[in-house]
């Protein structure tokens, strides 16, 4: 099954995709939000189309205990938003420390902290859609 991970910002949205086997993910792209929900989210559908997507996973970001305050429940919201126009099934995944894990992939990789910022959203959202394939994997 191919997915589309999100990583939900208030400013760009990292978008990664998996490949056809559902088994590996990949960075995709970072959209800068628009000011308009209603954009952002028709861009996404868009490459949902575009890619074939058969599902879409928006990062969750829980805080580190487990609860979910108001940033879990601004993604939850925007997901439900998001499965109005998508055509495809939107789930939420958990996705704390993501956004450090694709932090120190990067700086790993050597990639100055200028460059950083461009591709951190995407690769956030990769590590997203790849913990959730894994999940998946292991469950079968």
């Amino acid at each position: 099954m191919r997915a589309l991970g999100i990583d939900l910002g208030s400013k760009r949205i990292g978008i990664a995709v998996s490949d056809r086997s559902g088994t590996i993910a990949s960075p995709l792209t970072v959209l800068q939000r628009t000011g308009s929900r209603r954009r952002d989210h028709a861009a996404i559908a868009a490459l949902v189309r575009e890619e074939e997507a058969e599902m879409v996973v928006v990062g969750l970001p829980l805080n580190m205990n487990g609860s979910a305050g108001p940033a879990a429940q601004a993604a939850v919201t925007e997901a439900e938003a998001l499965a109005t126009v998508v055509g495809v099934p939107v789930i939420t995944f958990d996705e704390r420390r993501t956004t450090v894990t694709a932090e120190r992939a990067l700086m790993e990789a050597a990639i100055g902290a200028r460059d950083r910022r461009k591709y951190v959203d995407k690769v956030a959202a990769a590590v997203i859609l790849q913990t959730w394939l894994d999940s998946r994997a292991a469950g079968r």
